[in-house]
């Protein structure tokens, strides 16, 4: 490793990636430019725009987040940033009951989002928060949750260690719960039992803006990725600056044909959605890996991997998912479910296992962002509705 590799730290890459600042510029230099151009964006969109919460409080839920993943590189940030040293704080909370439901729902997509359910939106409710708050909170903890692996995938490509934080220390509300799976949904559809390569229907919580309620900026937001029809991207609307730089960063991410393979790209996200426990994202990209690759029964196989889960649903040992595939899938597999991880654990043992193969940095890079995407991806999709079957015919 160079001397110039050596000069810098994580807190320097995420002042690089945020700000342009040249200090950790050299670490950056894998990294597709549309993708730093939109990080950057829906960061600004986040925390630079009004909103419909304080600069303080949103700063503040963000280094929750980082807490709980284990990021004390964002954590820092984010209270450097003026975050409310009353929601930052060890218990006893304010005595505000909004913004104590807006730390549980921060606490339990951070750590364990697939067991966010509707009594969660409508606990929010009660205490006086719209659709368009709820669907901001679920923004700021995915973006976080992405921008975190963003930063811990460059620094492992640079050897670099990420300070850790350490979590909060109360008892999170995903204590105890598992994951709906199997049943119905609150309007009656049947939700999915087991992950499939089948195409899902997703129905929201939330109250969602109607086709003709949209207004330009809105269908502007979501106008690469969907038409007006989705009720996914209509409702992620409500938030839109943010979504137009996560479709756009999307796009950058899955859409170029050079660097990592289309389906490698597409299978670390359906790894990531398999270690996230989310059902409806599995099903969209391991359909899209298995149709790229041609490899239907290699990705049936990571579908089909049993992930014993914990008291918070959180999946201790990842290993069955690269179980049985080749040496080159295997090491993809194993780096994206390391990244992730509640706390993600990406290291040197992964990036090495990959350039022994033959990628380069601009390939493994490729493979960290399509897999810290889904970090993101997945949170909005649990968070904020179900998975269902479609009618029979």
């Amino acid at each position: 490793m160079s001397e110039q590799q050596q000069s810098y730290d994580a807190h320097q890459i995420l002042d690089a990636v945020l700000t342009g600042a040249a200090e950790a510029s050299g670490a950056l230099e894998s990294l597709r430019p549309e993708v730093l151009s939109q990080t950057r964006g829906a960061y600004d969109a986040l925390y630079r725009e009004p909103q419909v919460l304080s600069a303080p409080v949103l700063h503040a839920l963000a280094a929750v987040a980082a807490d709980w993943q284990g990021s004390g590189v964002l954590a820092d940030w984010h209270r450097a940033q003026g975050a409310s040293p009353e929601l930052t704080a060890a218990d006893p909370l304010t005595s505000d009951p909004a913004l104590a439901a807006l730390r549980d729902q921060v606490d339990l997509l951070s750590i364990s989002p697939a067991l966010a359910t509707l009594a969660d939106q409508q606990q929010l409710a009660a205490v006086g928060h719209d659709s368009r708050t709820v669907v901001l909170i679920s923004q700021l903890v995915s973006f976080e949750s992405y921008l975190q692996r963003l930063v811990a995938g460059l620094a492992a490509l640079q050897g670099i260690d990420v300070p850790s934080a350490d979590a909060p220390a109360r008892t999170p509300r995903s204590r105890g719960r598992a994951a709906a799976q199997g049943g119905t949904t609150p309007t009656g559809r049947t939700r999915p039992a087991a992950f499939t390569r089948d195409q899902l229907l997703w129905e929201p919580w939330i109250e969602v803006p109607a086709e003709d309620e949209l207004t330009d900026q809105q269908r502007d937001s979501f106008a690469s990725k969907a038409s007006v029809n989705s009720v996914y991207f209509r409702m992620l609307s409500l938030t839109p600056g943010i979504t137009r730089a996560r479709s756009e960063l999307d796009n950058a991410i899955f859409l170029p044909r050079d660097g990592l393979p289309k389906a490698e790209r597409e299978l670390a996200a359906a790894v990531t959605s398999k270690v996230n426990d989310c059902i409806y994202c599995a099903s969209v990209h391991a359909r899209k890996a298995a149709g790229f690759s041609k490899r239907e029964a290699d990705v049936d196989s990571l579908l089909a991997a049993a992930l014993a889960r914990d008291a918070d649903w959180i999946a201790a040992q990842l290993a069955p998912l690269a179980d049985g595939h080749d040496d080159r899938w295997s090491a993809i597999i194993d780096a994206a479910a390391e990244l992730s991880r509640p706390r993600p654990a990406l290291g040197t043992a992964q990036i090495g296992a990959l350039r022994e193969l033959g990628l380069d940095d601009h390939e493994i890079t490729d493979l960290l962002t399509a897999a810290g995407f889904f970090a993101w991806a997945n949170r909005l999709m649990l968070s904020l509705g179900d998975p269902s079957l479609p009618d029979s015919v």
